[in-house]
């Protein structure tokens, strides 16, 4: 059974290719290298450069090489890039999904796992948050993701829709994640320069004051994606939602000491007001991925932090740029 990954060249993508591929399935990357790097997509998948927007492409795709199946991962995905370009984020997310949505219904496709985001959740209160907890979106991007989700369930498909808590780490220096968008890389990257770290928020209801996040290892999420096609490959009915985080928290201070300890150096740290909006925790209640697809996180920050620092040698950097 041959699976469609969209974002295939992308750092999350990268992985899951590898770990589809391990798991027996034939697979072909779909991307169109706009943040993606062709050369991340292992030797012998075939790569389809094109849009997830272009609803002929997409299906061209799924035409071409017999796909069963769909894992749609192709999407813009910065908070604040969503804050200042609101509308792009809804046309590029939902309108990519519903043009995936389109392709699969025009070529008789019927499985699809989509990555999510635990950014639907939006304000948390609970120290653990479960799939049924409330779905309040505080930024675009978020509630672009729940839009996506929304659409999926209502078109007749038989899916699972994976909420990815915080990603971070390499499962190997080429496929690391060099757009510091996320805590991780950005203190690696704020290391490896010897520049200063922005810490916004040493204020809130935390051990140290600042905010706590449910880190996870690329490899996990990866594993976590394979576990989601061979349950729609036994079950390829209905639809259901799973979170995907380790349960655990960490602070912002947790992932700079971490970094420190692996740059073998401080990291100059400046301090800012929290931003708006900014929950004080959001860690993964992942308990029903772990009863019902026998999936469970199994690596920790020491090794995300340590994976992520070795992506970033100027070689690695020069040799991933687009």
């Amino acid at each position: 059974m041959t699976w469609l990954v969209t974002g295939g060249a992308g750092y999350i993508g990268a992985h899951v290719l590898r770990a589809l591929t391990a798991a027996g399935h034939a697979v072909v990357a779909f991307d169109d290298l706009s943040s993606g790097v062709a050369a991340r997509v292992p030797d012998g998948v075939p790569l389809v450069v094109g849009a997830v927007t272009d609803r002929r492409a997409v299906a061209a795709a799924l035409r071409r090489h017999a796909a069963a199946g769909v894992v749609h991962l192709a999407a813009r995905k910065s908070p604040l890039e969503s804050v200042r370009r609101p509308a792009w984020y809804h046309r590029e997310n939902v309108g990519g999904t519903q043009s995936v949505l389109a392709a699969m219904a025009a070529t008789g496709v019927r499985r699809l796992v989509f990555a999510s985001s635990a950014a639907v959740y939006g304000q948390v209160t609970a120290a653990a948050v479960d799939e049924g907890a409330p779905t309040r979106p505080i930024n675009p991007y978020g509630a672009s993701k729940l839009a996506c989700e929304r659409r999926i369930a209502e078109a007749g498909v038989a899916w699972v829709a994976l909420r990815f808590f915080n990603v971070a780490g390499s499962g190997d220096p080429r496929l690391g994640d060099r757009e510091a968008t996320n805590l991780v890389p950005i203190a690696v990257a704020a290391a490896r320069a010897g520049r200063p770290l922005a810490v916004t928020g040493t204020d809130f209801d935390t051990p140290d004051g600042t905010g706590v996040r449910d880190y996870v290892h690329v490899e996990d999420v990866a594993d976590a994606h394979a576990a989601a096609v061979a349950h729609l490959c036994r079950t390829p009915v209905a639809g259901a939602v799973y979170n995907v985080g380790t349960g655990r928290g960490h602070s912002v201070l947790d992932v700079v000491r971490g970094v420190e300890a692996v740059a073998g150096c401080p990291i100059e740290r400046t301090l800012h007001p929290r931003r708006p909006g900014d929950p004080a925790s959001v860690v993964a209640d992942a308990g029903r991925i772990q009863r019902e697809l026998g999936w469970r996180a199994s690596r920790g920050l020491t090794e995300m932090v340590t994976s992520a620092w070795h992506c970033w040698s100027p070689r690695l950097t020069a040799d991933a740029a687009p």
